[in-house]
């Protein structure tokens, strides 16, 4: 087993997964970085993450399928023989935005898989391998945290199904927060607001943003940036919530207060 710590990123090869990846190695982790499909960019975070000064492996694994989830985590505990931070950062938005009386099951379903019952299986295949960890004094602590967003109690007419995917993220971390208490595994919540990543860059999203912003649209009114994210779990991977759990990080320029 390696002396370092060691943190699982699922779609960690780009925008706040990456971002996540190379804090988390600055932080003194070494990291596996989970992807699905683009193995290049997978490569270009290993060389950010090397950077930083952790050791990085890439794991490409499709974590809406049992067995790939299997799989990571076989490949995690193969490599490095623990895993001390779970960071669920994987997921989809629709592939077009249509109105909650015109979404089709197929849709719905597709984003629910991705965002929300991928990430409660991989937390329930990971949690099982911390606790047997830790009841073996092979690590003392561990976390998980899970990216949600600020759609997940804010209500978007023409996003529902992602909307209630990450509502639901919210609801699994609280969950998960209480079981995984008595063990020494805190859970804990990042929710980005509007952030500059590849789900934001389409030419009408960011003319939409960029309007909004322009009347005022949060109390720091700009963009914000993965790496902004990435401090959030930084702080919780370096331990500086021991006394936290189910606590919820918004990292959203302040979008969640109400203001007048």
């Amino acid at each position: 087993m390696k002396d370092k710590p060691v943190a699982l990123v699922t779609g960690g090869s780009r925008g706040i997964g990456r971002a996540i990846c190379v804090e988390v190695a600055r932080a003194g982790y070494d990291v596996v970085i989970n992807f699905n499909e683009n193995l290049g960019a997978a490569e270009e975070t290993r060389g950010l993450v090397e950077k930083a000064g952790g050791v990085g492996e890439t794991c490409q694994a499709d974590i809406t399928a049992k067995s790939d989830r299997d799989l990571l985590v076989e490949f995690t505990m193969d490599h490095f023989g623990r895993i001390d931070l779970l960071v669920n950062n994987a997921g989809i938005a629709p592939s077009i935005r249509k109105d909650i009386l015109e979404t089709e099951e197929e849709t719905f379903d597709r984003i629910l898989n991705a965002n929300l019952r991928a990430p409660y299986f991989v937390t329930q295949r990971v949690a099982r391998e911390m606790i047997e960890l830790i009841e073996a004094k092979r690590i003392s602590r561990a976390a998980i945290v899970n990216i949600s967003s600020l759609r997940s109690y804010t209500a978007a007419r023409n996003y529902g199904e992602y909307c209630i995917s990450k509502a639901g993220v919210s609801m699994m971390t609280k969950l998960f927060a209480v079981r995984l208490a008595e063990y020494g595994i805190n859970v804990y919540e990042v929710c980005p607001g509007i952030i500059e990543t590849d789900m934001t860059s389409g030419e009408a999203t960011r003319k939409y943003y960029n309007g909004e912003l322009a009347k005022g649209m949060t109390p720091i009114n700009r963009w914000g940036q993965p790496e902004e994210v990435a401090l959030a779990v930084g702080a919780i991977a370096r331990g500086h919530f021991p006394f936290s759990t189910g606590a919820v990080f918004h990292v959203d320029g302040g979008w969640h207060l109400r203001h007048l």
